[in-house]
């Protein structure tokens, strides 16, 4: 199992950069890119819009085995919890979860310890 994990700011720029920082990591460990890279852009976009919380961080975790990776975004606000909704067709926003929900193989949300959540998902890789 190889595992990679950083804790980033709550930001625009830090969801830039959990993607870029993930997307070397893979590279290293020959993972493919395409879905995990736009998996991990949507969670972190979505940890550093909804999951904000004034001085507080998010942290992306990367757990590789043979057979699957898992995409991990833990925040701050097990308050606010993500729904996959349908956009209104002028809406710019509100597609990330959609996107999650058709590249991974699986995905959901985990609660605690209060007040934090982890939104996962998992691609099979074998």
């Amino acid at each position: 199992m190889r595992r990679f994990s950083v804790q980033l700011s709550a930001t625009r720029r830090g969801a830039r950069l959990a993607r870029l920082l993930a997307t070397e990591q893979l590279r290293s460990w020959e993972t493919p890119l395409e879905a995990a890279g736009q998996i991990i852009a949507e969670l972190a976009s979505n940890a550093a819009v909804y999951g904000r919380v004034p001085a507080r961080d998010f942290r992306l975790t990367l757990t590789a085995t043979d057979e699957s990776l898992r995409i991990e975004v833990m925040d701050t606000r097990g308050d606010r919890l993500p729904e996959v909704r349908e956009p209104d067709g002028e809406d710019e926003t509100g597609r990330g979860l959609m996107i999650v929900a058709a590249l991974a193989d699986r995905w959901g949300v985990e609660l605690g310890p209060e007040p934090l959540k982890t939104v996962w998902a998992e691609l099979d890789v074998s």
